[in-house]
């Protein structure tokens, strides 16, 4: 099932969405009688905008495309959106304005991996903006063995977690916070599809998983958003039992629109997780793994 982009519906429901989550006494906002809707009003935020309810009215209908920038950060302010969430209500206008094309993924420079495989104590991969892991070091491999291992990797040729998360029951035992890591799995899919509405890989994977998972369609009906990527892990890895690992992903330049994250994942300096970390190098270094993902650029 492919799902097809439609930049209103996306415009329409995100800002709704954010518009639901404020109350008239976060904004500053006199309250007085009963309130049909959770909220703020349309008129509410078109106050807090500088803009009439009529002009509003219409961008959250999903006219965006002649907005210009100065407006659109006022809307933002209005709703008090976070920094993902104003770059992804951006992204929604750019995409509006954009010719559809279609985007090339390509292959990992070979430097990258060499910067991979030098980190010999860290679990080091890079994702795409659809979750694929396209490059991953020996001990990512081994951290992400479920991911690897499972039977949506090996159906679809290439380790994806957004997959993984939704439509492997295993992922409920590795991901400690379960639910933590749907919630952001989705967030991550959802700031893609700003980005790049007109991706026919993403659509496909948005569609299959919003067939196969109702966990993956009730969090992607939030319109959450998550584009920076950092914290706290905690897995429960099968041959070491449990992992407490902190992680920082960081954006890959390329040489064209595709969005690739670096992320590494190290423990606390003298913890028992990092005696888990060092047990499962030692065992990469006794039974040597393909470090290669089985992802190719689609």
């Amino acid at each position: 099932m492919e799902q097809r982009p439609d930049h209103r519906d996306q415009i329409r429901d995100f800002l709704t969405t954010r518009r639901a989550k404020l109350t008239p006494e976060q904004v500053g906002l006199p309250t007085s009688g009963r309130r049909r809707v959770p909220g703020l009003r349309r008129e509410e935020v078109a106050v807090l905008a500088g803009v009439s309810t009529e002009w509003y009215t219409r961008l959250e209908k999903g006219h965006i495309s002649g907005v210009s920038e100065e407006v659109l950060d006022a809307v933002a302010q209005a709703l008090r959106l976070n920094q993902d969430e104003r770059t992804y209500l951006f992204d929604l206008a750019h995409a509006a304005r954009r010719a559809p094309s279609r985007r090339k993924d390509v292959q990992v420079p070979p430097p990258v991996q060499w910067l991979l495989d030098s980190m010999t104590m860290s679990a080091a991969f890079v994702r795409n903006g659809r979750t694929d892991l396209v490059a991953v070091n020996a001990l990512a491999r081994s951290v992400l063995a479920p991911v690897f291992d499972s039977p949506t990797t090996a159906q679809h040729g290439r380790a994806n977690l957004a997959r993984y998360v939704f439509l492997d029951p295993g992922s409920r035992q590795f991901f400690v916070d379960w639910d933590a890591a749907a919630v952001v799995a989705a967030a991550l899919l959802r700031a893609e599809a700003g980005r790049e509405a007109h991706d026919r890989a993403l659509r496909e994977l948005i569609g299959e998983l919003s067939t196969l998972s109702t966990e993956f369609r009730s969090r992607w009906a939030a319109h959450d958003v998550r584009i920076r990527h950092d914290g706290t892990k905690r897995l429960w890895h099968p041959q070491v039992g449990d992992l407490e690992l902190t992680f920082q992903s960081l954006d890959l330049p390329m040489s064209n629109r595709t969005l690739y994250e670096l992320t590494v994942y190290t423990a606390e300096p003298g913890s028992t997780f990092e005696d888990r970390l060092k047990l499962l190098a030692s065992l990469d270094a006794t039974h040597p793994q393909a470090t290669e993902p089985t992802n190719q650029p689609s």
